[in-house]
């Protein structure tokens, strides 16, 4: 079992610290948190062991969970990448673009891991569909959320929007070729609602929308491909495959069927999967440590963290830009 600690016990981090107990690939030996109230009250609560300085923490465990404010993401990962620790860093992976890259060349230099927890990647309506999704050419993406005052010292972008950067991301296969986007700002001092058109080269365009200032929950989105239509629901964690192939000559009386302007058929038929339970924290805790154990690349790399990241702030630049 890999030893863990944890940096940051807030909201997250509580979870974090719950499920690497539970884990059967880690032994939780304890964590760090800046605020000592906060500290003192999670260990009269769960009896875990409170370390004294980060530099403890991390001089004691093989893997650093990190679940800190993300302004401190790039100091403590850094300390512990060049202690030669595995880090899993929530995201998004850094403040800036040059900080990620940083930790990137840290990591190799180092030879240690490094995951981002971007979770709806280990969403099981995401994963149901995943291997199902084939060069999309157009994605339409909802998150919105009830207000919550945590996570509004963060753009809307860095906060929600990500997650969907993220998960488009991973099945485009092409670069991002042009940004277009628009953010306001209602509540907060950064932009409560935006909206980004994301075009790439091989013509692909996906339109992300988030809002956390929305009366209902919501985490849709649909990706239109050849032949196909894959429609997830993150919130649910619903899917639905719409296929569509050459009608047979025949077709029986409950088939659905198309014919286009130029006279050629199409019968529509559905290919949901089955959408298991799961934790999706815990899974990407865990496959995080496989990685480690098996030396392969974890499912949400680093640089995957970078990505992100980089698309991310080119929205929010469209935003000080239109102004």
């Amino acid at each position: 079992m890999l030893k863990a600690g944890v940096l940051g016990a807030g909201h997250l981090g509580k979870i974090h610290l719950r499920l690497l107990e539970q884990s059967e690939n880690y032994k939780l030996v304890g964590f760090y948190d800046a605020s000592k109230t906060q500290a003192k009250a999670i260990v009269d609560e769960f009896g875990y062991q409170l370390f004294n300085s980060v530099e403890e923490l991390i001089n004691a465990v093989d893997v650093v969970d990190i679940v800190t404010p993300t302004f401190a993401h790039f100091d403590v990962a850094k300390q512990a990448i060049e202690a030669g620790k595995h880090v899993f860093i929530e995201k998004p992976i850094t403040n800036t673009v040059a900080e990620a890259e940083e930790l990137i060349d840290l990591a190799k230099k180092h030879n240690v891991k490094g995951q981002v927890g971007h979770v709806e990647r280990f969403n099981p309506a995401y994963t149901a569909v995943a291997d199902k999704i084939d060069n999309p050419m157009f994605i339409e993406a909802h998150r919105l959320a009830e207000f919550n005052p945590r996570g509004t010292d963060v753009p809307v972008v860095l906060d929600l929007m990500i997650h969907d950067i993220d998960a488009i991301l991973s099945v485009v296969h092409s670069k991002v070729k042009h940004i277009s986007a628009s953010g306001v700002s209602v509540i907060s001092e950064t932009p409560d609602i935006a909206n980004a058109r994301i075009e790439f080269e091989n013509g692909c365009v996906a339109n992300l929308t988030a809002s956390r200032i929305s009366l209902k929950n919501m985490r849709k989105s649909r990706f239109f491909q050849r032949d196909a239509y894959i429609s997830i629901d993150f919130f649910e964690k619903k899917c639905e495959v719409v296929k569509m192939k050459d009608a047979p000559e025949n077709p029986d009386d409950f088939a659905m069927i198309l014919q286009n302007a130029e006279g050629v058929k199409k019968q529509i038929y559905f290919d949901n999967p089955n959408v298991p339970s799961n934790n999706a924290i815990l899974d990407e805790l865990d496959t995080f440590a496989e990685a480690i154990k098996n030396d392969t690349t974890p499912i949400v790399s680093l640089e995957q963290g970078k990505k992100a990241l980089e698309v991310a702030l080119q929205i929010i630049d469209c935003f000080n830009t239109s102004r």
